[in-house]
């Protein structure tokens, strides 16, 4: 038998490289899911965007950039870390490509202990996926920790859709777990 319970929150702030967003219940096993809407992880298109690693790979014939070792993506207020960060684009226009800055960016992924920090919320993960045609974020792994303040949910999957900053926490086959501090209501 399997019960699932929903709450809402909203997750808050710009996140990284063009920002950041699936279901999950284990058979068998009680699962829990949260949602919920927080002011955080959506889109922004409208700043500058500097990315740092130990290598880069771009092969334009797969429409892909390989950035590995260390990775550092910043935007605004916005970091993203990452082991390793997967570029995907749409070579629609004749001569796109990343280095030219004119290529349409398709997806990210991103892997090995991934951070992701937009000044007011904290994220951590094993994997991440950012899908920019339907503006989803999705970061998983043993233990998908986000943190505002003294307030932190815990489950093995979040899913983000970064247009509306629409959120739902998913567990690990067990229930989320989540720490809400009564401070953090009187300073909203």
């Amino acid at each position: 038998m399997s019960v699932t319970s929903t709450v809402s929150f909203k997750v808050s702030a710009t996140l990284a490289a063009a920002g950041i967003g699936a279901l999950m219940i284990a058979s068998g096993a009680f699962a829990q899911a949260t949602s919920s809407r927080m002011k955080g992880l959506q889109l922004s298109n409208d700043k500058p965007i500097q990315i740092e690693s130990d290598k880069l790979e771009i092969k334009d014939p797969e429409s892909k950039a390989i950035f590995t070792g260390n990775v550092k993506v910043v935007q605004g207020t916005t970091t993203l870390q990452a082991g390793s960060m997967t570029v995907f684009y749409k070579a629609t226009t004749e001569g796109a490509s990343v280095t030219s800055g004119n290529a349409d960016i398709d997806r990210i992924e991103v892997s090995n202990q991934v951070f992701l920090n937009s000044g007011v919320q904290q994220a951590t993960a094993d994997t991440g996926s950012f899908d920019l045609t339907r503006q989803t974020l999705v970061l998983k792994g043993d233990k998908v920790v986000l943190s505002e303040g003294k307030n932190v949910f815990v489950g093995c999957q979040l899913n983000v859709q970064m247009d509306t900053g629409e959120a739902q926490l998913e567990a690990c086959g067990g229930r989320v777990q989540i720490q809400l501090d009564p401070q953090s209501r009187k300073q909203n």
